[in-house]
């Protein structure tokens, strides 16, 4: 078993990149899409069956875990791979953002967040060096810095402000981190829609040094042409022979456009979190099983997808589960939406080895722009 972590590009086609992560429990192809087990699962889901979509890792999380059941619990169980039965890459993120987004009271400084629990409004303070501290415990290959995530929108002055805290954060991860064979660390370039922050971002994590580097701030509410627009000049930014990741991105044109950008590796909760409200995502787009039109549907939601819902059960059954509040409706339109995923970005990877990424994309929104098969 190898025990260190490398990165290769091994093909290119325009700024799009086909590699390989090499980690002590695995490969990770790229472009990759990791699908979010946030509180060690991802949900309705089996690790046995997220595998068999074809992911190569998963994505948990720092702040739930950190606050249920606790990363020391993880750690005296033998980890986060053994706890939830996952014993290829997991990255963790640095819960930056959760305490933002989902915390009730917090108060940012410089030594970190304090902020109160969104389960029993217990008090916790999250800070570089203890960020760092529970993704040790938790075991994960890939460890992300901790990082303030930028509102948007904020003025140019505040996002300068925030990013530069995030950049000292980010020297005091790497510091905290400390020198881990085979596991990795990420940092994450910050500065909102402005290329000169972002640039600036770029040189300090550069100075810095890590094994990749994360683009963060999007997928916050500015909208795909302005996250667009930043992705056209961001990627370029960091250093071309480490991994890139686009946290939190995205809608699967979201994933070809930022994939044609340079970018390889991707997280996102739509997949499994619109499989659970009905929403199934396929080559035509998106389809609402919830949709009355479905109720004498015998067919599947996509002939050509090799998923069991797709291969075993008609849309009237999906539409009638889904209805009737049954579990296994979560079930299968979840791992139908994975399996659509990690088809998408198996489909990139091999059309960029062989140098045909223009001709993929044309055709992966024309037939999103047919839209959903006709009612029978």
């Amino acid at each position: 078993m190898m025990d260190r972590f490398s990165f290769e590009v091994t093909a290119r086609d325009g700024l799009a990149r086909r590699g390989a992560i090499r980690t002590p429990r695995g490969e990770i192809r790229t472009p990759a899409f990791m699908p979010v087990g946030t509180a060690a699962t991802v949900k309705a889901m089996t690790p046995e069956s997220v595998r068999a979509t074809g992911a190569d890792i998963l994505l948990g999380n720092t702040y739930h875990l950190m606050l249920r059941p606790g990363a020391e619990r993880v750690a005296r169980l033998g980890g986060l791979h053994r706890f939830m039965n996952w014993e290829r890459p997991i990255l963790t993120d640095s819960g930056g953002f959760q305490v933002m987004s989902l915390s009730g009271l917090r108060k940012l400084s410089e030594e970190g967040v304090r902020f109160k629990s969104h389960i029993d409004g217990s008090e916790h303070h999250l800070t570089p060096e203890r960020s760092m501290e529970i993704q040790r415990l938790l075991g994960s290959d890939i460890v992300m810095c901790f990082d303030e995530c930028t509102e948007f929108p904020a003025p140019k002055a505040d996002a300068a402000k925030s990013m530069a805290l995030s950049m000292r954060w980010a020297a005091r991860s790497r510091e905290a981190f400390g020198d881990r064979p085979g596991h990795a660390l990420f940092g994450i370039q910050q500065g909102s829609v402005f290329r000169d922050l972002r640039e600036e971002s770029s040189s300090a994590l550069k100075d810095v040094g890590f094994d990749g580097y994360a683009i963060g701030g999007l997928a916050v509410g500015e909208g795909q042409a302005a996250m667009l627009d930043v992705l056209d000049y961001a990627p370029g930014m960091l250093p071309a022979d480490h991994p890139r990741y686009l946290m939190g991105v995205g809608k699967p044109d979201d994933i070809v456009g930022a994939v044609m950008r340079g970018v390889d590796m991707f997280d996102c909760v739509l997949p499994s979190r619109s499989g659970r409200t009905g929403q199934a995502l396929t080559r035509r787009g998106a389809v609402n099983i919830k949709n009355a039109r479905h109720a004498d549907d015998i067919r599947p939601l996509d002939e050509d997808c090799g998923c069991p819902a797709c291969q075993s059960y008609s849309r009237a059954y999906l539409h009638h589960v889904f209805k009737a509040g049954e579990i296994i409706s979560s079930m299968l339109l979840t791992w139908h939406n994975l399996h659509y995923y990690q088809s998408l970005m198996q489909g990139l990877r091999e059309a960029i080895e062989a140098g045909a990424l223009a001709a993929f994309v044309a055709e992966f929104e024309a037939t999103r722009a047919e839209g959903d098969i006709e009612p029978l």
